[in-house]
């Protein structure tokens, strides 16, 4: 059996396959919490997260959900020639805040001509209930995914990384929202502390089998005024080389299912925070190298998958 053409089911080609042309993903910030930050659970975060948290800065600067949205609209239309737009909260966690509060800014995105839909970026022991049953009603007419914070299956690890719950608050995160039409990506970050290539490739068989809809991967790089630089510049912590890297992803990919939705090969440092590896700055070196091996290895997501 030879390689597809496509050696994984990527982001792109299943919005196309939904909506018949390009879906954006734009980038939105809520200037909401966590209560990994404000005391609730620590006020330290997780050791890789600076204060910032992915975040944009443009709530800060009073600039609404709407108005971040109608700022990247001329942009993106001319750039990738679509005026399809999915709102994607990213910074902190995006159920973390008083019922209303949420129902006000998901309302205010879905409200923006051209958004079909929502990505809310959250932790598995920050979503309730009601907020649940909101995103099911928005699934009815638009396309709704959530995506929980993973990063690793291993309960040491989530306690190493001082992530603040254990992998059976995902397990239970994720029963709670499947079946409601809502889907589900989980996040998982390579190169954690402590994690051999074994502990990785165990994530993947882990949540290949859980009904998880798409999964987004991460290097671990090391951010400026985070726990993790203290453990880099004292010798506690090594990240992984570019080609290590290149070779966990291919294998974690194999160990998916063929409809899992890879939404994600690696992330996106800012050049300005970045401690190290420098070669993470590299992204297209980075994504060109995961398509060569692949090629290399003759094979595709799914070919070690061994689940039902």
């Amino acid at each position: 059996m030879m390689m597809p053409e496509k050696p994984y089911r990527d982001l792109n080609t299943y919005f196309r396959g939904l909506f018949g042309g390009r879906v954006h993903k734009v980038t939105v910030d809520a200037g909401l919490s966590c209560p990994n930050r404000d005391g609730t659970l620590s006020t330290g975060g997780c050791i890789y997260c600076n204060a910032r948290g992915s975040g944009t800065g443009a709530h800060q600067q009073g600039i609404s959900i709407g108005q971040q949205i109608e700022r990247s609209k001329t942009r993106i239309a001319r750039r990738f020639k679509t005026n399809r737009l999915m709102a994607y909260f990213q910074s902190f966690t995006n159920t973390y805040a008083p019922f209303d509060r949420l129902k006000a800014i998901y309302d205010e995105a879905l409200a923006v001509e051209g958004v079909v839909g929502l990505a809310i970026g959250t932790r598995p022991d920050c979503v309730t209930g009601d907020v649940l049953d909101l995103l099911e009603e928005y699934a009815r007419s638009r396309l709704i995914w959530i995506e929980y914070g993973l990063q690793s299956a291993h309960d040491r690890t989530l306690a190493l990384i001082n992530r603040g719950h254990d992998f059976a608050c995902f397990e239970k995160a994720v029963a709670a929202t499947r079946h409601r039409g809502i889907n589900i990506c989980a996040h998982v970050i390579l190169g954690l502390p402590g994690e051999s290539r074994r502990d990785m490739l165990d994530t993947a068989d882990i949540i290949a089998d859980m009904g998880i809809d798409g999964v987004k991967l991460h290097l671990l790089y090391v951010v400026r005024g985070t726990a993790l630089e203290a453990l880099y510049r004292d010798g506690r912590y090594h990240c992984l080389e570019q080609r290590e890297y290149v070779d966990r992803v291919c294998a974690f990919i194999e160990r998916l299912p063929e409809t899992m939705i890879i939404q994600r090969l690696t992330g996106d440092p800012h050049p300005n925070e970045l401690v190290a590896p420098a070669w993470s700055l590299e992204k297209r070196e980075t994504l060109e190298m995961i398509h060569d091996l692949f090629r290399e290895r003759n094979t595709w997501q799914g070919k070690q998958y061994s689940g039902s």
